[in-house]
């Protein structure tokens, strides 16, 4: 009879784990190789790298609006002289290096501002053509051949005594409609390129074109030694040939030098600034190329790459791993051996026995006639636990049928050692090998195994994302101020337009709203304010509105310049007048600020270490999760008079039961500006298991390794428990009733393997006995009350 399951299946399938878990330990660990330049370095360069694009993608889009706004705000009537027009369009607080009003149908300069707008090459109708989007920016050179961005807007102004259509107040709302009394100019500013912003000691940041032309440069300057021109022109060209896969980010190694190795991370701007690839024609802006419908893909057509350059010393070698790894390769090997042999002579070979010397028995107690000779074969018994009981039993049994002695008593067993103890000592065989593994073996302590360049490039990072919001408040800080500008006088109407253009303009507003100068609300669109300021402030700034609640209120504010007469009454009075203008900033607008990937969790502080947003879930007014980032964030606070400065170190900061250390760094949110008086801290905390770090790898796949080999024990053997050794127990206590003279309990196989085929034999060896007793007198027959047992479930007393 075939035999599902049984003891075999899970004492082949532990000797094939425990050869698989050694094997991986092998491989795995002796593959582990110390680098003169860690992963986690090049890594930490590629994340700085894409930081830096997307500052600078951020810019070009905040200066491109910018324009746009300027060119849509009210300007002077269509009589006015282009002058003294192109003096009023130049954006505020975004200085250009020159600017131009030209005729959109023929090219022909009405007017001009500072250095000469570089045109080269420009078809300024194809460019101005009507019925397209916002026009996106390009790059050109100057008549000394320094780079510049020249950005463009459409400028419709009113006729002389026309009226211009307020529907054209949007920058970039054009329908391809023009009214008889409006006129059409094309407003062009040309600005410096800006050096991307980098941050750590001995980098420096590059803007390259897509010809790997250096345009702008930050940071501490290249030393001459190495051909660093050909590193630019091949981060730019892997990173035009990535855009259509998303391959938009790398490093380059370099060779050695001086002891130090160089680090070039690469990544694009266009990618970075999260774009899509459209544009008016190839996606490479040449002529016609136009922005998105809000200017969200300005960058695109630039073609613009950001370099991040580092020179750092090449690391030590480390220990070797692959003697560790083949000797615990060894090791598990001679113990999954040693068990298996266990197991098949302790275990497996004696039950085959028993169950083949069962059915034999069984055979030979059915005949009726013909040789019974089979009977006379004793059974062998092991000398090992419930196997020995069982074969004693059977013997007893054979001896029964032949009529030689009659029931023997069941005698008490003795706790001896048994199967279900071979099984556990085998558990812990192979837990001696992984618990060492999964707790001990190959741990480094922190500060050995976290290089101080890693932990320099968490600081840098930190700083960065402390940037990133600072530039997003001042610039909200910027923009709220023109908005404030053109409230000044305008009707109700008028106004509601403004504040909708600026909310719409500005995704981190929540509401915005209008306060006179009794701090009550005169105007509002967007939501209802979470907690609206109760006195008018003074001046321009940021401020916290609240420092206790649910929710973390933080809102822009600016002054509206006074005019003859505000709002819509002439005769208010001076105390209702619109005074100041609030933007309120949504909570996760600030989230998806500090949110950076690769830089563990972040939060934003306020000045008292409470916290304001943060990458990952949180509590507002919260204290920071550990003693020890509070105190990194206390550290950046410097002595009265001085400037603030960043702070790192590895910490054990986990707030998990066996967390490892964490490399944190806390960065004030910014030294000087509408922001500084807040003085908010951006902190980080990145585990150090999750860097990619030889000392760290090894040390993972050391722990899974022992996991591993203590998780296939363990099923393996609870598989071997569950199939064979609780059976076995059963078939024992029933083996011994059996030959004890109990013949009246029927047996029920439910086993179809070696336990039930036992079973099975000692229910016909019963039918025989009684067979037997009930033909011929029966001298040993009992009177055991009758009852039935099945296998694996023993009698009640």
């Amino acid at each position: 009879m075939p035999l599902l399951g049984g003891v075999r299946p899970p004492i082949a399938a532990l000797l094939c784990a425990l050869l698989a878990v050694a094997a991986f330990t092998a491989l795995g660990l002796g593959t582990v190789h110390e680098e003169d330049v860690p992963q986690a370095l090049r890594d930490a360069e590629r994340r700085i790298a894409e930081d830096a694009a997307d500052s600078v993608g951020t810019s070009l889009h905040a200066r491109a609006m910018a324009v746009r706004r300027a060119a849509a705000s009210d300007a002077p009537a269509g009589g006015s002289t282009p002058a003294v027009l192109l003096r009023s369009l130049l954006p505020a607080g975004h200085p250009a290096s020159g600017g131009a009003l030209l005729d959109p149908h023929t090219g022909r300069p009405l007017a001009a501002s500072g250095e000469k707008v570089p045109l080269t090459g420009v078809d300024v109708a194809a460019v101005a053509r009507p019925r397209t989007a916002n026009i996106a920016p390009r790059l050109a050179l100057s008549g000394r051949g320094e780079p510049r961005v020249v950005f463009f807007a459409r400028v419709t102004l009113a006729a002389p005594g026309g009226k211009q259509d307020e529907n054209h107040d949007q920058a970039g709302d054009l329908t391809g409609r023009q009214d008889p009394g409006e006129r059409e100019l094309l407003l062009v500013v040309s600005e410096k390129v800006a050096a991307p912003a980098v941050y750590g000691a001995g980098r420096t940041g590059q803007l390259v074109d897509r010809n790997g032309k250096v345009l702008a440069a930050a940071g501490t300057a290249l030393a001459p030694h190495t051909d660093h021109h050909a590193l630019p022109a091949a981060a730019a060209n892997a990173a035009s040939a990535g855009l259509p896969t998303g391959d938009v980010s790398g490093t380059v190694l370099g060779d050695g030098h001086d002891g130090l190795r160089r680090v070039t991370g690469w990544a694009s701007v266009s990618a970075a600034d999260g774009k899509d690839g459209k544009d008016g024609k190839d996606g490479k802006g040449g002529e016609g190329g136009e922005g998105g419908e809000d200017g969200e893909d300005d960058a695109f057509g630039l073609g613009l790459t950001v370099l991040s350059v580092r020179d750092v010393p090449p690391a030590k070698a480390g220990a070797d791993h692959t003697w560790f790894a083949l000797m615990a390769a060894g090791a598990l090997v001679v113990i999954a051996v040693l068990v298996t042999v266990a197991l098949w002579g302790s275990m497996q070979r004696p039950l085959l026995r028993l169950h083949l010397s069962a059915a034999r028995l069984a055979r030979s107690a059915g005949e009726t006639t013909g040789d019974r000779a089979e009977l006379a074969r004793s059974v062998p018994a092991a000398a090992f636990g419930e196997l020995g009981r069982v074969g004693r039993a059977l013997e007893s049994i054979r001896r029964q049928l032949l009529g030689e002695t009659g029931p023997e008593p069941v005698r008490p067993a003795r706790r001896r050692p048994g199967v279900r103890a071979l099984a556990l000592v085998c558990v812990l065989v192979i837990a001696a090998w992984g618990v060492p593994l999964l707790f001990l073996l190959n741990r480094v302590p922190a500060a050995k195994a976290v290089p101080a360049a890693v932990v320099a490039d968490q600081q840098a990072r930190t700083e960065a994302a402390a940037d990133r919001v600072r530039r997003s408040l001042a610039r909200s800080c910027t923009d709220l101020a023109a908005a404030a500008s053109a409230l000044s006088g305008v009707p109700r109407e008028r106004a509601t337009g403004v504040l909708r253009r600026e909310r719409a303009a500005h995704p981190t507003y929540r509401s915005l709203y209008v306060l006179d100068r009794t701090g009550a609300i005169v105007l509002r669109v967007g939501e209802e304010p979470v907690r609206a300021l109760a006195h008018a402030p003074t001046g321009d700034g940021i401020t916290q509105v609240n420092t206790s609640g649910t929710i973390p209120t933080i809102a822009a504010y600016a002054q509206i310049p006074a005019a003859g007469k505000a709002g819509n009454a002439p005769d208010a009075a001076p105390d209702a007048a619109p005074a100041v203008v609030v933007a309120e900033i949504g909570t996760n607008a600030l989230n998806s600020l500090v949110a950076r990937e690769g830089l563990g969790r972040v939060w934003l502080t306020d000045e008292r270490h409470r916290v304001l947003a943060a990458s990952v879930g949180f509590q507002a007014f919260q204290s920071l999760p550990h003693r020890g980032l509070t105190r990194l964030a206390a550290g950046t606070e410097a002595a009265p008079g001085s400037a603030d400065s960043a702070a790192s170190a590895v910490l054990h900061v986990g707030t998990a039961p066996g967390e490892g250390p964490s490399v944190a760094a806390a960065a004030p949110l910014a030294q000087k500006g509408p922001v500084a008086a807040l003085r908010w801290r951006v902190v980080s905390a990145e585990p150090a298991a999750a860097l990619k770090l030889a000392a760290y790898q090894v040390q993972a796949r050391t722990m899974l390794a022992g996991l591993l080999a203590l998780s296939v024990g363990v099923a393996c053997l609870g598989w071997l428990h569950i199939v064979v050794v609780r059976p076995l127990r059963a078939v024992t206590r029933c083996a011994e009733r059996l030959a004890g003279g109990d013949r009246r309990t029927v047996l029920y196989p439910v086993h179809h393997d070696e336990c039930g085929s036992v079973t099975r034999s000692l229910e016909l060896l019963r039918q025989a006995l009684v067979e037997r007793d009930r033909g011929g007198g029966g001298p040993y027959a009992t009177a055991v009350p009758a009852r039935s047992f099945q296998s694996g479930v023993p009698p009640q007393h």
